[in-house]
């Protein structure tokens, strides 16, 4: 359950009395995500999701988020707009945390995407990349390379009781990736988190993208590594090769990759299965018996890491023309 902060009747009545959306009419918590605590909302005149940020969240960010959700929506990529209050303001505090409303998207999450939902993907991140640019506001990737040591410290010393030899595959892995990271790629706003309870779907279109509490500005060519990380493989953790040419691909049509984004992809790729497998790892020692949160398991991004670490360039993700 994702509900962290309970709310009581009066104060959601008057939270809701400040915005022009009607009165309310029921409010459910949503069992979904790990970050914040959701509700949803309906009321006279739509349906909305209500979020209050957790300590995980820093407050200083919200600014970013919620101004990227409206500059993306301006440029024609379709996401949850944050609503302004009756006296113009998204950010508003309830239940003692932060909380912006948002609006609702239609759709569902697919458990197992299929071929031409990552074509459909691919396209759509490709349209993220070019809406977001423009946008005044910047905020560094804290989750990006020079993080990553500094978090597998907090842990290093019992990554073992995860599963033998992981500490050292880890260490081996940053030194590599520190050794060999691309630092002059073409960077603007990335999402950084696209896996796919973050799109939506209506049938086999996409219909819009949601969750942009860790979105920053990186590498373009990141955010495609950490989509085909999360979208190409199967439940078994094995690669398919067919989902990521049809990614890649669709991205290219739309946002074509240059040759040195070619050259260090899988790089790339290996670098966004460290970063989920130091997060997970982290969560996974860290997280206390009975919490709210589901832990996610470590060893799958092992697997995947692995995995790019047998490939020797572009082809071997699928992009067709690398030499």
């Amino acid at each position: 359950m994702a509900v962290y902060t309970e709310i009581a009747d009066d104060d959601l009545a008057a939270f809701v009395a400040s915005y022009n959306i009607g009165g309310l009419l029921s409010c459910k918590g949503i069992a979904e995500g790990v970050e914040n605590s959701n509700y949803l909302l309906r009321t006279e005149t739509n349906t909305y999701i209500l979020t209050l940020y957790e300590k995980r969240v820093d407050p200083g960010d919200l600014p970013f988020f919620l101004g990227l959700m409206e500059h993306l929506a301006q440029h024609g990529l379709n996401c949850p707009l944050p609503v302004h209050d009756r006296a113009g303001n998204t950010l508003k505090t309830l239940a003692g945390r932060p909380a912006v409303l948002v609006t609702f998207l239609d759709g569902v999450w697919l458990r197992s995407p299929q071929i031409k939902h990552c074509a459909e993907l691919g396209g759509a991140l490709a349209k993220l990349h070019h809406a977001g640019k423009g946008f005044s506001i910047a905020r560094a990737n804290a989750l990006g390379i020079e993080g990553w040591r500094p978090l597998f410290d907090r842990f290093a010393s019992e990554a073992n009781t995860i599963a033998p030899g992981l500490r050292d595959t880890i260490a081996r892995e940053l030194d590599y990736l520190e050794a060999h990271w691309p630092r002059d790629l073409p960077s603007g706003v990335i999402h950084a988190d696209l896996f796919p309870n973050n799109v939506f779907f209506l049938g086999d279109k996409l219909s819009g993208l949601i969750d942009f509490y860790f979105a920053c500005n990186d590498a373009y060519a990141y955010d495609v590594a950490v989509c085909i990380n999360a979208w190409c493989f199967e439940a078994d953790h094995t690669f398919n090769l067919a989902k990521s040419r049809a990614l890649l691909a669709a991205y290219n049509a739309r946002r074509p990759l240059s040759q040195l984004e070619r050259a260090q992809l899988v790089t790339l790729a290996r670098g966004a299965a460290l970063r989920f497998l130091l997060t997970r790892a982290y969560d996974w020692i860290n997280t206390p018996p009975g919490a709210l949160v589901t832990r996610h398991d470590p060893l799958e991004y092992r697997t995947k890491l692995q995995v790019f670490q047998r490939f020797s360039n572009a082809n071997a993700l699928g992009l067709d023309g690398h030499p």
